[in-house]
């Protein structure tokens, strides 16, 4: 199964942006979305590296909560 993970983006330089999602900060591809307007703030949804798509800070925020309860199901422990 793929999944892309919705993060916020922290700083940009040219195609490259340093995002964070739940306190993990990675760097991030912004070619596939050149035709956007991205500023620090702004939320996308991030596979393999590249953010594939602008998304509002509510639909980032919905896709954490599907993914965690996914991950509790899997194992109550890390709930």
């Amino acid at each position: 199964m793929c999944l892309a993970i919705p993060m916020q983006v922290r700083d940009i330089d040219g195609f490259l942006a340093r995002c964070e999602a739940k306190g993990v900060s990675r760097e991030v591809n912004l070619f596939l979305l050149q035709d956007e307007t991205l500023q620090a703030g702004d939320f996308v949804m991030v596979h393999v590296g590249y953010a594939i798509q602008k998304m509002t800070e509510q639909e980032a925020r919905s896709a954490w909560e599907v993914y965690d309860e996914m991950l509790e199901k899997l194992d109550p422990a890390h709930a």
